[in-house]
């Protein structure tokens, strides 16, 4: 199951910031965005915006007080006026596809955008608290059965009950449960982590939970009857 299919998964990729340039060329053509060319990076906004430009595929180049490699000239085939500077905000989809979130024209106000996205403490949208109809009750009491006893480590989660609630929570660890990352912190594969959990009597719905929590870096997991359902997450009827 891909990462846009589970629903565990929250949130845009490596947010960021990138400057573009809205560029009005010839009087019956439509205005281009283009980011300037890494060489003029360092120019502020105010050597940038109502300046003459050329453009390319690719970036533009301001030439106005600038010089502008030969090499570089050769690759752009039209001349252009920068009419403003806009921040442009971009990320990462579920399946590593950049999309376009907005635009500021700020680059103070599209780093607290970014800020806020990125949620650094590292914590936020770590825990879940999920309807136990999303397991079997063979599933609630295999939980149950582990956290009343010690949860092999091997199993890379601990079972805990929740004083004075039914409800049963698990710490996941190692996460995400990822191929790179089990290889790198486990020395396993995901599959592999399957396999050994299907080994020790998991119950199918279980796994496919407990995998799909881990995969998007959930850290603490609680199945609660009275707990919301978690859309596009499978359901299971009252035996």
């Amino acid at each position: 199951m891909s990462k846009i299919d589970n629903p565990f998964s929250r949130g845009y990729q490596n947010p960021r910031v990138v400057r573009t340039l809205l560029i009005t060329y010839e009087d019956d053509c439509s205005p281009v965005w283009r980011p300037l060319h890494a060489s003029q990076a360092h120019l502020p906004d105010g050597q940038v915006a109502l300046f003459p430009c050329l453009i390319g595929k690719d970036f533009a180049l301001i030439t106005e007080g600038q010089e502008v490699p030969e090499e570089l000239e050769n690759q752009c085939q039209t001349e252009g006026i920068v009419r403003t500077v806009a921040y442009a905000i971009g990320a990462d989809d579920f399946d590593g596809q950049p999309v376009h979130i907005g635009d500021t024209y700020s680059e103070a106000t599209a780093r607290e955008v970014v800020r806020r996205l990125k949620f650094e403490t590292g914590f936020y949208s770590r825990c879940w608290e999920i309807s136990s109809a999303h397991i079997t009750e063979e599933a609630g009491r295999y939980l149950a059965e582990l956290a009343d006893l010690a949860t092999p480590s091997r199993f890379l989660f601990v079972a805990f009950r929740i004083p004075y609630s039914p409800a049963i929570g698990v710490k996941l660890i190692a996460t995400p449960w990822s191929d790179e990352n089990l290889q790198h912190v486990e020395g396993i594969s995901a599959e592999r982590l399957r396999q050994e959990h299907r080994k020790k009597g998991m119950p199918e719905c279980l796994v496919e939970v407990l995998h799909l929590a881990a995969l998007a870096d959930v850290r603490v997991l609680v199945f609660d009857a009275d707990a919301p359902i978690l859309e596009g997450l499978k359901l299971y009827e009252e035996e």
